[in-house]
């Protein structure tokens, strides 16, 4: 068995039920982090667990605001445990037709934050561009990863 992660009619990842359903449960984390919907539900046919929606410009706003959270953070553990996560949700978005996922260098959304998580001393590759560029590239290592 396996997921299916649908968006008009086309899926965009065909996930195992385990990778789907951990996924799903980190969406659930982010978007109370956030204080954002992520756009993603139950598909139209509610006595199937395994299919889920995307609604493309909700996804896109929860994707962007879940971009700029994790680039402005510099709390290694936090980005730690949210690298994984941002890749696969950027790749995800990557498929959706959402090419602006990343931003160019520059991360001013304010929608959530990691206020009050400090940690001292700060890493100096967690600046924001480092973590844009190492997201890019996990986000694209995951794409290849990703079944459809």
């Amino acid at each position: 068995m396996s997921k299916y992660f649908d968006m008009g009619g086309t899926t965009l990842w065909n996930p195992s039920n385990g990778a789907g359903r951990l996924f799903l449960r980190h969406v659930e984390v982010l978007e109370a982090e956030l204080g954002l919907p992520s756009g993603i539900r139950q598909g139209e046919h509610a006595g199937d667990p395994d299919t889920v929606v995307l609604d493309r410009a909700v996804y896109a706003e929860f994707v962007h605001g879940l971009v700029a959270w994790h680039c402005r953070t510099r709390h290694g553990v936090i980005l730690a445990l949210s690298d994984g996560f941002s890749a696969v949700a950027v790749a995800l978005a990557r498929r959706a037709g959402i090419e602006d996922a990343l931003p160019g260098g520059e991360s001013g959304d304010a929608a959530g934050s990691a206020r009050g998580d400090a940690q001292a001393p700060v890493d100096p590759r967690t600046a924001p561009e480092g973590v844009i560029s190492a997201l890019d590239r996990r986000a694209r290592e995951m794409d290849r990863k990703m079944a459809r």
